[in-house]
């Protein structure tokens, strides 16, 4: 843990010198000293310690300093350290002016120049104040932290990738005291959200993903040009490649866009998982299937999106993948297991509040808010069903709300019946949101009865959203054959040679998981008529590294 700072600021060099000098002597070895020759000077250094998340124990001014006096410096020290020891340096002259000062900045001791001999007349007096300060103080340990508003998108996003990459950070409210401190560290107003402030204390403001994933140790940049297999995707069938790719010898990397475990990676629980008699949360069936990848060697990517691939039609030539930083990288195979998207809610004029109010799936690490509201949820299929379970533990009631008549189409079994069993959950069928409203977050939903178009105004702060499935594969045209929907087509299902769409190109039959490019194959959700379970996904993409094998022996 890093030592705590003592600060000592005085405009005379000599003088700063001196006491800086007095202070090593005797308390070097238990704190970090530092001296600054002006105010501005001192705050500054004081914002660097406070960015880096140290603690600031004493902190000693000259009351004559030009530009900013000792009081006037203490009090804008008080807002970046509160609890660190304050004292006042003066001359016989001014002690009255210390006096003062005590009421204005809460002062706990002044000392007249000069204080030789240190040993009777600035040793005692400190050795007292830190005793204070140590009895006083939590110490703080480096930890990434985010300052930003409850109902701000851009903080809400930032809170989201760090969770779902498992990245522990605390939030801070901009409007609590240390909220604002560190924003005034950082040189921000209260309306500059998010501030990210990483381990060693650099600050990030409004980060983009992939700056947050590098300053907060994921990588981002792969380690070579080429490789036997690329995976383009972190989900249960992506992860599940990456797997059985690197265990069995293949030079294999994961890329990512977001987070590793995909949609299943926001489960809070999924409890018909074999293996799994009391369930695992999406989130730890992820985080032990990627330490289980980079085990056996796998490197993984995140924040990292694939914006093209480029490949001959020819078998055995490298397949060419373009990142969206501008590079690239090459590999024998590809593997898509780029998965699926929450549908957008049309028409009910809720976008103005994504992530205020608004999100597309669990966002599992807001449950804590929701204590004493209502929730209301929208779908009817087991990622629905796992989040209403998992809200009714804190929401005062959870609703969800279905467009058929019951949960029995698309609904496991075992999830209806906690359902049924939770007083506080209540299914409402043949319903949809019309529309939603609220300054600057969500506050209110209008309900439309599909039956009957009755239309029903609630009051809600908070709506998750869980319907449909639409793949992100619109990098793929003209050159990866889909459906109408955009989801891949594979073996059996690729076109004949006299359609529109790309075609297989070769003599032989294109196996079962291969795409119309022969040596990149699709596994998962992504993949046309695809099992939607994650037990499937997985199984898939172990069967598309069999292939892989079969296709590189092939060559």
């Amino acid at each position: 843990m890093a030592k705590a700072t003592i600060l000592t600021v005085d405009d005379d060099p000599g003088v700063s010198r001196a006491i800086a000098r007095d202070l090593r002597r005797h308390y070097g070895d238990r704190f970090r000293v530092l001296r600054a020759t002006s105010g501005d000077e001192a705050l500054e250094a004081l914002r660097e310690v406070k960015l880096r998340g140290e603690p600031v124990a004493v902190v000693i001014a000259d009351y004559r300093m030009p530009t900013m006096n000792g009081v006037q410096f203490l009090e804008a020290a008080m807002d970046l350290f509160p609890r660190a020891r304050r004292v006042l340096l003066t001359a016989y002259a001014d002690t009255g002016a210390a006096i003062d000062a005590i009421n204005v900045v809460d002062l706990d001791h002044y000392l007249l120049k000069p204080w030789s001999p240190p040993e009777e007349n600035l040793y005692p007096v400190l050795d007292t104040l830190v005793d204070l300060w140590d009895a006083a103080s939590d110490p703080e340990t480096p930890e990434t932290r985010v300052v930003g508003h409850r109902w701000s998108a851009p903080s809400f996003a930032v809170r989201e990738f760090l969770a779902r990459n498992l990245v522990p950070y605390r939030w801070i409210p901009a409007d609590e005291p240390e909220g604002a401190q560190l924003l005034r560290a950082a040189g921000l107003g209260a309306c500059d959200v998010p501030l990210v402030v990483t381990a060693d204390g650099k600050a990030l403001h409004a980060p983009s993903e992939a700056e947050l994933a590098a300053q907060v140790g994921l990588r981002t940049s792969p380690a070579a040009d080429f490789y036997d297999v690329v995976v383009i995707g972190a989900g249960p069938a992506g992860l599940g490649a990456a797997v059985y790719g690197a265990s069995e010898g293949l030079r294999t990397v994961l890329v990512e866009r977001t987070a590793t475990g995909g949609q299943a990676g926001q489960s809070s629980r999924i409890e018909n998982y074999l293996g799994f008699p009391d369930g695992v949360s999406g989130a730890q069936l992820a985080d032990r299937a990627r330490r289980q990848a980079s085990r056996f060697g796998a490197e993984i990517l995140s924040a990292t999106e694939v914006v093209a691939l480029e490949a001959a039609e020819a078998a055995g030539s490298g397949r060419m993948l373009r990142f969206g930083d501008g590079t690239s990288v090459g590999a024998h195979t590809v593997v898509l297991a780029t998965g699926v998207t929450y549908r957008r809610l049309s028409g009910a004029q809720l976008e103005d509040f994504s992530g205020a109010g608004v999100y597309y799936g669990s966002a599992s690490f807001e449950a804590a808010n929701c204590r004493g509201e209502d929730v209301y949820i929208v779908g009817g299929a087991n990622s629905a069903g796992q989040a209403a379970v998992y809200f009714s533990r804190f929401a005062e009631r959870v609703h969800v709300l279905l467009r058929g008549p019951d949960l029995t189409r698309s609904m496991s079994a075992y999830l209806i019946q906690q359902i049924e069993a939770l007083p506080n959950i209540e299914v409402h069928s043949c319903t949809e949101v019309a529309a939603g409203g609220g300054d600057g977050h969500l506050e209110r939903l209008t309900l439309r009865d599909n039956r009957t178009g009755a239309l029903t105004e609630v009051d809600a702060s908070r709506l998750f959203v869980f319907i449909g499935a639409e793949p992100q594969t619109q990098w793929l045209d003209g050159l990866v054959a889909r459906d109408e929907r955009g989801f891949i087509l594979t073996g059996p299902d690729l076109p004949a040679a006299g359609s529109r769409s790309p075609r297989w190109p070769l003599t032989r039959a294109p196996y079962h998981l291969e795409t119309n490019v022969p040596g990149v194959f699709a596994a998962g959700d992504v993949r046309a008529d695809s099992v939607k379970r994650v037990a499937s996904a997985v199984g898939e993409g172990a069967m598309a590294v069999t292939l892989v094998h079969r296709y590189l022996e092939g060559q």
